[in-house]
This record gives structure tokens, C-alpha cells and sequence, in this order.
């Protein structure tokens, strides 16, 4: 079985193991922008960006290569 894997931020993200992915928001402590991901063992990876755009050009990546997996 060949899994589908993507690129964040240094981590290698097995996008079968993805259960729910959340908007784009502020981050804490003037950090920029973010979203998380959650995985099917309830782990949960921020993915923090320094602008805007950014976070969501790559939510966006995410969100189409989990469509076409």
C-alpha cells in the first residue's frame, strides 16, 4: 500500500493519518499565523507561519493533496 506523504515545515505528514484540519488563525504571543492539524491518534501539529499568506497558501497545498489522495 503506497501512503501519501507531504512536506511541512520539516515534517513528513502521512496525509491518511489526518482527521481534521483548522482555519487559519493568529498565533499566540505576536508568533505570526497558524493551523492545526490533528491526527487519527489525536496528536496535534501546529503549523506556524510568519505571514498570512503564507499559512494559507500552504493549508491550501494540504487541503488539495488531501483531496487527491
Amino acid at each position: 500500500m503506497v501512503q501519501a506523504v507531504l512536506e511541512i515545515q520539516g515534517y513528513a505528514v502521512v496525509l491518511n493519518k489526518i482527521c481534521f484540519v483548522t482555519r487559519v488563525f493568529r498565533a499566540e504571543n505576536e508568533e505570526g499565523f497558524q493551523f492545526n492539524i490533528r491526527f487519527s491518534d489525536k496528536l496535534i501539529l501546529p503549523a506556524k507561519f510568519p505571514s498570512r499568506h503564507d499559512a494559507e497558501l500552504q493549508r491550501g497545498l494540504l487541503i488539495k493533496a488531501l483531496r487527491d489522495a
